[in-house]
């Protein structure tokens, strides 16, 4: 029964890597977000290029300019969307996979790409999704048209909801600890 079982452990253990399938998808889409986003910031900026021009009337201009803001956050929603993907993606791969080694290796990494365990992972992302919220919120309270009182009344809802997402958000983070490197380092271990 040993060796069975020791054969068995070592299959399961194995089947981990079809997460690689994950994680090649989830960088794959990330990088085509980014792609998309960078695309409408090059668009963006021909709309943009009409702007001086003088033969605009003025309401064509203000057209223009309510048009190029919503743009603006519409890019920042895809490359936010990009890096949840990115995020995900290392995530799957230091979870599930290997430690990426160049990540933690140097002082100049991102904290956020290095993710020590599943809460890790799911706490980043969420800090990521409000944040695609919130430039979702943004976006629709640009094109709102505030015909009656209460319309004004659910668009001061929504934002006191948000502002209290982020508060609670922040207000779960523990208090910052020194990196294990600090700590060495201060200590002269």
């Amino acid at each position: 029964m040993g060796l069975l079982e020791k054969l068995f452990e070592k299959g399961l253990w194995n089947s981990r890597f079809i997460i690689l399938v994950a994680v090649i998808g989830s960088l794959l889409a990330g990088v085509a977000v980014f792609y998309m986003a960078t695309v409408d910031v090059l668009s963006l900026f021909q709309h943009a290029l009409h702007y001086g021009d003088s033969s605009l009337t003025a309401e064509a201009r203000k057209a223009l300019h309510d048009s190029t803001i919503s743009h603006i956050v519409e890019v920042v929603d895809g490359y936010l969307l990009a890096i949840v993907m990115l995020i995900f993606s290392l995530g799957l791969y230091e979870l599930f996979i290997s430690d990426i080694d160049d990540a933690h290796g140097t002082k100049s990494s991102s904290k956020i790409l290095v993710i020590n365990d599943l809460d890790d992972l799911k706490s980043r992302l969420a800090k990521v999704i409000l944040m695609i919220m919130i430039v979702t919120l943004f976006e629709e309270a640009l094109n709102m048209h505030l015909s009656t009182p209460l319309d004004l009344v659910y668009l001061g809802a929504s934002i006191t909801l948000i502002s209290l997402a982020l508060y609670f958000t922040h207000a779960a983070e523990p208090a910052h600890a020194p990196d294990r490197d600090e700590a060495v380092d201060k200590h002269g271990h």
